[in-house]
């Protein structure tokens, strides 16, 4: 175990575990491990669900990874329904491993698939921790992201968007009429990614909500159909 941590391999995969919203999930080189970060993400969707949602809610968690935030919302929104899509089927491997692992599999549904294209039927809350780091950046990630993570679920493009954009254009056909959606963005990205929703969702309400650390972190678009 030591030397495998000298190599920079995360100590989430030499443990096979990582606590994230206080649950914790298996891991493995197949996923990136969850950061704290993308909690504020789930509190937010608990919240809005919450809120606008609290008889029956049908979320989804787009490239689930893990399943971890698909099982959060689950957990926590007993009578949800949450689809949860990725493009790799050796994620979605390990987001069995963890439904399973948390009773949860008669709430969450596990497609695969590219962002929203496999989902069914229309949704109340479309959450989403997609790639987000600029090609440019790529370089100058930890050695244990680099050389250990999957690279499909952390490079964005050139502009680090291009995973958002695709996400944000297939989300008309997707969305409840009081439907909402969040995204977990880079630091620097808000103004951005606001402009891009507020382009698709002209009538949508949107704001940018910050991290502990004052950092822009979660965009919200909400009544993309008022």
């Amino acid at each position: 175990m030591i030397q495998r941590r000298i190599r920079h391999e995360p100590i989430a995969y030499i443990t096979g575990h990582k606590e994230f919203f206080g649950i914790e999930f298996y891991v493995d080189p197949r996923v990136i491990i969850p950061r704290p970060e993308t909690e504020l993400l789930v509190e937010q969707a608990l919240e809005l669900a919450n809120r606008r949602f609290p008889r029956s809610c049908i979320s989804t968690d787009i490239g689930t990874g893990c399943g971890a935030i698909a099982i959060a919302l689950a957990s926590n929104l007993t009578q949800a329904k949450v689809y949860a899509t990725d493009i790799s089927a050796s994620a979605l491997e390990v987001a069995a491993i963890n439904c399973q692992r948390h009773g949860v599999t008669g709430q969450v549904q596990l497609l695969q698939g590219d962002l929203l294209d496999p989902i069914p039927e229309p949704v109340h809350l479309v959450v989403a921790n997609l790639p987000y780091i600029r090609d440019s950046e790529i370089a100058e990630l930890s050695a244990e992201s680099k050389l250990f993570e999957p690279m499909i679920a952390l490079a964005g493009g050139e502009d680090g968007l291009e995973w958002i954009r695709k996400l944000l254009s297939q989300a008309g056909d997707k969305m409840s009429q009081d439907g909402a959606i969040l995204i977990e963005i880079g630091y620097e990205q808000g103004v951005a990614v606001a402009s891009l929703a507020t382009e698709v969702f002209p009538e949508a309400a949107i704001r940018i909500v910050p991290d502990l650390s004052g950092h822009d972190r979660v965009v919200i678009i909400d009544d993309v159909y008022r």
